[in-house]
């Protein structure tokens, strides 16, 4: 008998490999910005460097943490939407069937570590590994969808992040330019 709970943890650790990733890369990056605009002399007369780095490194951690939280939360709305408005499952067995998927993206956590320290390696392997877990999705669910709605899921799914992802852009270049028009230049 398997229990199942048993990788009900997968996500929180998923979220902690790959927020630690991010966060080890762009700790990196600051402390290459302080030193060649000076700052980070300055601060270690105050701090040690062990301090400075890794206080650096737990605030980052702490936002990535929040990002890929807030993401994740989203991403379990849209799955669970997507099968209210196109699955015939009444029970939630496509669910049952879809949590074993949790594995997938804690692989890519493990392997996120060690791209940590190429940016461009680390978000191929963040989107390789969502793009998997999107196939694995409709792989699972097909069984109770037919044809037509798996296309239909399909959009819906495209449509949101896009959606999203231009409303976050728009968003920060708005912010962006308001925050460069209030400058006294």
């Amino acid at each position: 008998m398997r229990n199942a709970y048993l990788t009900s943890h997968f996500p929180l650790f998923s979220i902690i490999l790959f927020s630690l990733s991010f966060s080890v890369y762009s700790e990196r990056l600051i402390v290459s910005y302080l030193e060649n605009i000076g700052l980070y002399t300055g601060m270690i007369e105050f701090f040690s460097e062990r301090g400075i780095h890794l206080t650096l490194l737990f605030v980052l951690w702490l936002f990535f943490f929040m990002l890929f939280a807030a993401l994740k939360l989203i991403a379990n709305t849209v799955n669970e939407l997507s099968l209210l408005f196109f699955s015939k499952d009444e029970e939630g067995a496509d669910l049952k069937k879809v949590r074993a998927g949790t594995w997938i993206y804690l692989a890519g956590g493990v392997i996120s570590l060690a791209a940590s320290l190429d940016i461009l390696a680390l978000l191929g392997v963040f989107s390789l590994t969502s793009f998997i877990y999107f196939i694995y999705f409709i792989y699972k669910v097909s069984a109770s969808i037919s044809f037509s709605a798996i296309i239909s899921l399909v959009f819906f799914h495209l449509f949101f992040w896009f959606a999203f992802g231009v409303a976050v852009i728009y968003a920060v270049v708005k912010l962006y330019n308001s925050l460069i028009a209030s400058l006294p230049v």
